[in-house]
């Protein structure tokens, strides 16, 4: 005689109360799907028992139709022995697709992690990856362009094997980590994943005997002198494509590139701002205000400019040309000095009373400024 399974109640077996809404019913289902799914639990004959009955409670639950009906009768609607409309149950694995989107579990999760597609020929030619270094260089360099050698240290075409891998005379065998499929599962908490194999990157086969000297790999670590020519106008952040610079290729591919960003130091007198150049000069407050010829720096050398008399702190001059050639061909930058009018700190005894005398001589017309801010200021002082 044969012994039938007693059937839980399908509120039970979705764990929620009988007043949960559809969203409450629906996500309980997804987290149960995901916990007892057969792909989850290869091997155990309960989970894929529950995994069914979590099936056949959410076929019945999630739609308002036979909610209702399972509400006033209970299993007995839904039994074919009890003459029942439901005709049955589905596969529970076509309700997991259907709530998920359309999907099994192994497609979602190739779509969340990147997995899937067509990914070539994994045994074929690959390119070499492209590296980056970082470089140092002054403002007259930048400005300027210089030619620079760097060494960087980077996979190279293995010279005992030219980059096969192999041992004279190896062979190629089936890879037994992935038993010749390219791909291995890897568990990440309770999700299986499908990944590239590591062992034999995908292709599914292996050197029985690999090269010695570079373990298979084809490549060795090797320092390459190469020789970089900057452009005049480069900044901070620029970067040069040095091109098949880069790993070299496996297999037979093509090397990779080397992308070298530059970064600017700071100079001791100008600062740049794009193609124009700033630079403080200070100056006596008798040449502001007698005027004077002063000489200023540029980065080609020496320059001056006609400061006349009565010139205010902070005012800028402009040299024009002496600035920085635009890096895409763009003319060239202007050089901007700005005067910083020096007081003086110290003074002896005569120098004092020559600057009281001049002081006493003073009216509004010597500082127009002063007089005319002190007149638009004075009803703050009443």
């Amino acid at each position: 005689m044969s012994r039938t399974r007693e059937r839980r109640c399908f509120y039970e077996v979705l764990e929620v109360t009988r007043t949960a809404t559809a969203e409450d019913i629906k996500k309980s289902y997804r987290k149960l799907a995901l916990r007892y799914h057969p792909d989850k639990n290869a091997g155990d004959t309960a989970a894929e028992e529950r995994f069914k009955e979590v099936g056949e409670a959410y076929e019945v639950l999630s739609d308002p139709d036979k909610r209702a009906t399972y509400d006033r009768h209970g299993h007995a609607a839904f039994d074919r022995r009890a003459g029942g409309g439901a005709g049955g149950f589905h596969d529970p694995s076509e309700i997991f697709r259907q709530t998920f989107g359309g999907s099994d579990l192994g497609s979602i999760f190739e779509q969340m992690f990147g997995m899937g597609g067509d990914g070539g020929d994994p045994g074929g030619p690959a390119r070499g990856g492209d590296l980056r270094y970082d470089l140092e260089i002054s403002l007259e360099d930048a400005v300027h362009g210089v030619e620079r050698e760097i060494t960087v240290t980077k996979p190279a075409t293995c010279p005992t094997c030219h980059g096969s891998g192999a041992e004279k005379g190896s062979k190629r065998i089936r890879c037994l980590q992935c038993a010749g499929r390219g791909q291995v599962l890897v568990s990440r908490g309770f999700i299986s994943l499908r990944q590239t194999c590591p062992r034999c990157e995908g292709a599914g086969e292996v050197l029985d005997k690999p090269c010695r000297a570079c373990e298979g790999d084809g490549r060795v670590d090797q320092a390459s002198t190469i020789v970089l020519k900057i452009p005049p106008g480069v900044d901070t952040g620029t970067r040069l494509r040095s091109s098949g610079n880069g790993e070299a290729g496996q297999r037979g591919g093509p090397a990779g590139d080397l992308y070298v960003v530059l970064h600017v130091t700071e100079h001791e007198f100008f600062k740049r701002e794009g193609d124009d150049l700033l630079c403080d000069v200070p100056i006596a407050f008798t040449q502001a205000a007698l005027g004077a010829d002063v000489e200023v720096p540029t980065l080609e050398g020496r320059a001056h400019i006609r400061v006349p008399a009565g010139t205010q702190h902070g005012t800028l001059f402009r040299l024009k040309g002496r600035g920085v050639r635009n890096v895409h061909g763009r003319g060239v930058g202007d050089l901007m000095v700005r005067v910083l009018v020096e007081v003086p700190t110290r003074l002896n005894a005569e120098q004092r009373e020559h600057l009281e005398a001049f002081a006493r001589s003073c009216d509004d017309q010597v500082n127009p400024q002063k007089a005319s801010f002190f007149e638009r200021a004075r009803t703050f002082f009443r």
